[in-house]
């Protein structure tokens, strides 16, 4: 047997042994698995983390590049994205106040501020007024001009700020990466939103919040907004010319032109004995050049005889005064009214010519000064309703229809439906707007009175709210209206929405549209 040397043993055993030593070397110097004490954050908390990052960087970019400054005809103006819940588009005319427009639904509002008006453009047009006739032109251009812009810097500022957000964040280029692109899906949807869902008739409709004296000039005659509407371009020149009027005057507003052939009727409701309502009252007949004031009463608050004198300034408002009585006025209160002279009091069906509109209405069969719940009160309501409707009928068979009829309660004046075009009454103190089964549209008016003495019982003072009614003379049918609302007690807003009733729009359209869903319920449990 041959012998081994030693020395190449000794080798062969090393070489054996010299895996098993590595291993228990590496093992030796790798981490060893240690108790969690945190878990891992859930993957709904990662999204919801991803989504805030988005959003807080979408914003930022848009606050710090996503406006654009554009000429729009002789205005030079500043369009900007701003998140919003509702959308839409609101024009800042400084100091005048502001037009809102419920253009499209959102999540982004395009907001354009008139920052100044070019003196040179704008002495050309009152040089040149034959070139207002090409301004609806240029406008549109410059308006589609200043939109694509705004758009594509708002695509870069929304990518660019999510982005960079991400990365300072997670600090991690795929999470940074995927924050731009989660930015630019949300812009993409919003803006598929927004052409879904535009509105051009907005324009029609406008929202205005500032100076009320203001608010004739700036919105329009809406006998004008009818006849000369044909697109949207064409209206948003129209603003825009008026705009630059409003602006060439330093010292006063241009004076308000009311359209002859258009018949202005002031609608006001639950005064309920507040003396600020008269001088309101008398500012808007003023204003808006009224040719009828119709109170659906609820003047007073207990009918008292000591109450009576607060009717007295009804006498030097400057228009005639049609009025029905509320559940809160007392038939002492109604004769004292039938004593005076330009007032015209409407009961049991009586019908009226004033002012070139014939009137027909019933008193409330109620009279709850402390507003308790009477037994049989909605029965009553509707009986006094179904009177009215048989007086509307006698009228009609008569030859002199009737083209507004007035009652306090809503409930009465859905017993009128079918019998006239249109029905007044108050009572709730929040404005409505319906049109009823058979035809006939249901204006609700809130409290002209901010509620009265009830003015503090909820948290936020009620407004003061009336509206202006415009009729075409020859037709004696509702053309438009415009709500005005006032701050209530310690408040000094003011805002005035125009509205156009659907069918006016679809008849200038030469299209059919079905009649729209009520703007508010008029119906409630509570009797104010």
């Amino acid at each position: 047997m041959v012998r081994v040397p030693a020395v190449a043993a000794t080798l062969v055993n090393r070489i054996r042994r010299s895996p098993r030593a590595l291993t228990r070397y590496y093992g030796a110097r790798r981490r060893q698995p240690t108790l969690e004490l945190v878990h891992p954050p859930h993957p709904w908390i990662r999204a919801l983390g991803l989504a805030a990052v988005v959003l807080l960087g979408a914003w930022l970019g848009l606050l710090i590049v996503g406006n654009v400054r554009v000429p729009v005809g002789p205005m030079n103006t500043t369009m900007t994205l701003r998140p919003s819940l509702s959308g839409g588009t609101k024009i800042n005319v400084s100091p005048l106040g502001a037009l809102q427009f419920d253009t499209h639904r959102a999540p982004v509002r395009l907001d354009v501020n008139v920052d100044q008006l070019d003196p040179v453009r704008s002495q050309a047009l009152v040089d040149h007024p034959e070139r207002i006739s090409g301004l609806q032109e240029e406008v549109a251009h410059d308006v589609e001009h200043g939109t694509l812009d705004l758009a594509v810097r708002s695509c870069v500022a929304v990518v660019a700020g999510a982005t960079a957000l991400g990365l300072a964040v997670y600090r991690r280029p795929r999470h940074a990466l995927a924050a731009g692109g989660t930015a630019l899906a949300l812009l993409m949807a919003s803006g598929a939103s927004a052409y879904a869902t535009w509105n051009p008739d907005s324009v029609l409709e406008p929202k205005y919040s500032g100076l009320l004296s203001s608010a004739p000039s700036l919105v329009g005659n809406a006998r004008n907004i009818v006849t000369e509407f044909n697109v949207y371009q064409q209206e948003l020149a129209r603003l825009v010319t008026n705009v630059t009027k409003l602006y060439d005057v330093t010292s006063t507003l241009p004076a308000y032109q009311p359209d002859p052939t258009t018949l202005r009727v002031l609608h006001v409701s639950d005064i309920h004995l507040n003396p600020a309502s008269w001088k309101i009252i008398a500012s808007l007949v003023q204003q808006y050049k009224v040719n009828v004031i119709v109170d659906t009463g609820d003047t007073m608050d207990h009918g008292t005889a000591a109450e009576n004198g607060f009717l007295d300034p009804i006498a030097d408002l400057g228009a005639p005064y049609v009025w029905v009585r509320g559940n809160h006025d007392s038939p002492v209160t109604q004769r004292y009214l039938q004593r005076m002279k330009n007032v015209h009091v409407l009961d049991d069906g009586r019908a009226e010519t004033v002012g070139g509109l014939r009137f027909a209405g019933i008193g409330d069969p109620q009279f709850t000064p402390d507003r308790s719940k009477v037994l049989g009160a909605d029965q009553s309501e509707e009986l006094a309703g179904d009177r009215l409707a048989s007086a509307l009928r006698d009228q009609k068979a008569a030859g002199t229809p009737v083209d507004v009829a007035m009652v306090h309660e809503p409930s009465a004046a859905r017993q009128v439906d079918g019998e006239v075009p249109l029905v007044l009454c108050g009572h709730l103190h929040h404005e409505g707007d319906e049109i009823l089964p058979r035809g006939t549209r249901l204006r609700m008016e809130g409290s002209t009175g901010g509620s009265g003495l009830r003015a503090l019982e909820h948290r936020y003072p009620a407004p003061v709210e009336a509206s202006i009614l415009y009729f075409d003379r020859d037709t004696r049918r509702l053309q438009a209206w415009d709500s005005i609302k006032l701050g209530g007690l310690g408040e000094t807003t003011a805002e005035v929405t125009r509205h156009l009733p659907k069918d006016v729009i679809d008849q200038r359209l030469g299209r059919e549209r079905p009649e729209a869903t009520p703007s508010a319920s008029t119906t409630s449990p509570s009797a104010p």
